[in-house]
């Protein structure tokens, strides 16, 4: 015998399917959105130096990529974790990489034409996910000739490699890299020392530019065991011809350190705020305030992908 459903089960069903819809309309919703993005070239773009800190030269920049905030993506991680989620990171990587070279060769041009006493850098990092350079397209001498397109040099671009878990076969990684540096580009790795993984990436891939993540950097001067491990780091460094990049230097403390212990390069708001320009770095001779650090977020760090795409 069959009994009518009760109120508190229509209730429940009713409410699953609502929240289904809304669910539903929320994915559209942010689908739209992405697909804006692109096609109306809506993201800002933002350079960050990076500073010698034993000569005070500039050894380039970091390019940040922005989207605009919306109700969808409120803010910049929401918008990358979202698109992890998605089979459109390839072709959003295709747009974010030609997005970076156009601009920063604008950039250039504009800081160029401007009277200055400053050297000029040209060297640009640019952030990328490691199964990207793995995709054959990505590999067919695309971005050669999108280099070109700008006046660029592929021994003037540094591939930055995110998400490190991502590597898993390094035997073949390491062979995708020699095609890169067979044609002059360099690789740095990003958060050096947050994990095993990173460690491991390190070994394997011999990069040109160790990274150091900013979590060993917070207040180095004050914490012992991150002054060993950012030690272990520069003498693997010293004894691969690896140079190594201190990210998230926010204080005059932090600077002086590293400059005193060695490390060549650094990055961080104290040397440099992420700019539409190309604005020189500094050495900070007084502290600076980094309040102001959170209205622009590091963005063009893609935290999952799912490599359904390919790039065109």
């Amino acid at each position: 015998m069959k009994f009518p459903p009760t109120t508190t089960g229509l209730s429940t069903a009713w409410k699953d399917l609502v929240e289904s819809i809304q669910s539903s309309t929320r994915t559209y919703r942010k689908s739209r959105e992405l697909h804006r993005i692109i096609q109306e070239r809506k993201l800002s773009t933002f350079f960050q130096p990076i500073l010698n800190l034993q000569s005070g030269s500039c050894l380039g920049y970091e390019v940040l990529n922005r989207p605009p905030s919306s109700i969808s993506f409120p803010n910049t991680e929401m918008f990358y974790d979202y698109l992890g989620q998605t089979n459109r990171v390839f072709a959003f990587e295709q747009y974010c990489r030609e997005t970076s070279f156009e601009r920063f060769e604008a950039a250039r041009s504009q800081k160029q034409s401007q009277p200055t006493n400053e050297t000029s850098s040209d060297i640009v990092f640019i952030n990328v996910h490691p199964l990207i350079m793995t995709d054959s397209a990505y590999r067919s001498g695309e971005t050669v000739r999108m280099l070109a397109k700008y006046g660029l040099l592929p021994e003037q671009v540094v591939f930055e490699l995110t998400e490190k878990q991502a590597v898993t076969d390094y035997a073949e990684f390491s062979r995708v890299l020699s095609h890169y540096r067979d044609q002059g580009f360099r690789i740095a790795v990003d958060d050096a020392g947050s994990g095993y993984s990173s460690l491991k990436t390190i070994v394997n891939l011999k990069p040109e530019f160790i990274k150091l993540d900013k979590s060993l950097i917070r207040d180095l001067h004050q914490h012992e065991d991150r002054r060993r491990m950012v030690k272990l780091l520069q003498e693997f460094a010293q004894g691969s011809g690896t140079s190594i990049i201190a990210e998230g230097i926010e204080n005059r403390f932090e600077a002086e350190f590293l400059r005193a212990e060695g490390i060549q390069y650094g990055q961080g708001y104290a040397l440099g705020y992420p700019d539409p320009q190309l604005k020189p770095a500094q050495f900070p001779i007084e502290d600076y305030p980094v309040a102001q650090s959170e209205s622009i977020i590091p963005s063009h760090k893609v935290p999952e992908i799912k490599p359904h795409g390919r790039l065109a």
